[in-house]
């Protein structure tokens, strides 16, 4: 078993990571008859993505004893109204630390091989920029 989600009522859940014990509570968004208090579930899918990527690229840097740490990514989920359902995930990567274009073609090609973007319907639309600095 991967995580055990729990109902609390009020359009919230808490998931508990069953090997850490780490928690995650979600709650349903605002324009979703939620309070947007915490991700919601198509906000955790839109992050996975990002944190699948970097994961990704953390792996193969360190294969190539490259260093991206402090680099970060802004995500905005896109949702369309009828089904209602993710239409688009847009993320920003600000990476740092690696120098030469081979390297960076190298962990952006390595990200877009992560298992969630890979895993994710191609009906939703993958907006993806690295900014190296």
């Amino acid at each position: 078993m991967t995580s055990k989600v729990t109902y609390l009522g009020d359009l919230r859940t808490s998931s508990i990571h069953t090997q850490s014990g780490s928690e995650l509570i979600s709650d349903a968004p605002l324009d979703n008859n939620g309070k947007g208090e915490a991700f919601s579930p198509t906000d955790t899918v839109a992050n996975a993505l990002a944190s699948c990527m970097m994961t990704i690229m953390g792996i193969k840097a360190r294969d190539l004893n490259l260093d991206f740490s402090g680099s970060t990514a802004e995500v905005t989920k896109i949702m369309n109204a009828e089904p209602r359902r993710i239409g688009a995930i847009e993320i920003v990567f600000d990476m740092q630390g690696v120098e030469d274009e081979k390297s960076r073609t190298i962990l952006e090609r390595a990200g877009m091989t992560c298992p969630v973007f890979l895993s994710l319907s191609s009906e939703i639309e993958k907006r993806i920029t690295f900014n190296w600095k």
